[in-house]
């Protein structure tokens, strides 16, 4: 396994609770949209064993042709020790990424794609649409759909509704709204729909798209392929 070190080069932050490091780009690291990586503080590897509590798996929330790996994080007030040492690292502090995969890349089988998250799940799907908003070959069109009860919402500069190219974004502030838009949306029967957030968001969106005969293979999960039988008991899963 190979392991990236690399500094931190800006800290954004989106809103007072969520924050955005830009990394330098290690030689040879290279990913694709949709991709997790392993993010890790500096000691993880300092013992015998890793430090597991310094290690999170996280989604990158920039294209290569940025320049800089986007890690997209929320840090409340009160969390874990790791959010506690990210909030107080500065520009130029060292953290290594590995083990960096793409369970979701964007699909191009000429059908509509629905972008389905909540809160920074969103951070997952910015690279897909820019990557669709460079070449859109293949792909009908794209909506993303995004509940967050805080209101304040990710990357709105990204997701705008663009019609000229074929791109709608929703923004919604509880689960009401959300879940009846999503039963409109699995209306479409060919349609691909991804799905980014916490496992029970996954499985209440699951059921909704299986109560509407949505098939698994329709559903893209950010979820290793060992893990989506847990989310798709009993069905072939491609």
């Amino acid at each position: 396994m190979k392991i990236y070190w690399t500094k931190i080069n800006k800290i954004i932050e989106e809103t007072p609770d969520i924050k955005t490091y830009l990394l330098d780009c290690p030689e040879g690291f290279t990913w694709e949209e949709g991709s997790h990586t392993h993010f890790a503080l500096e000691g993880f590897n300092a013992g015998e064993h890793p430090n597991r509590s310094l290690i999170r798996h996280m989604s990158i929330s920039t294209l290569p042709h940025e320049n800089s790996i986007g890690i997209t994080t929320r840090i409340r007030e009160q969390c874990s020790e790791f959010k506690t040492i990210l909030r107080n690292l500065e520009v130029g502090n060292k953290v290594a990424l590995f083990k960096t995969y793409s369970n979701v890349p964007l699909k191009r089988e000429d059908k509509n794609v629905y972008l389905l998250s909540s809160g920074v799940g969103l951070a997952t799907f910015r690279p897909l649409v820019l990557d669709y908003f460079q070449r859109a070959d293949n792909v009908k069109q794209i909506h993303s759909l995004n509940i967050d009860s805080s209101k304040e919402f990710l990357f709105t500069n990204v997701f705008e509704s663009t019609p000229d190219k074929k791109f709608t974004s929703r923004f919604v502030d509880n689960r009401k709204d959300y879940y009846e838009e999503l039963k409109s949306l699995a209306e479409d029967k060919e349609g691909l729909f991804y799905v980014v957030g916490s496992d029970e968001f996954l499985m209440q969106n699951i059921e909704v798209l299986r109560e509407h005969d949505i098939k698994p293979e329709q559903m893209m999960l950010d979820k290793h392929e060992q893990e989506l039988p847990e989310f798709l008991p009993k069905q072939k899963i491609l």
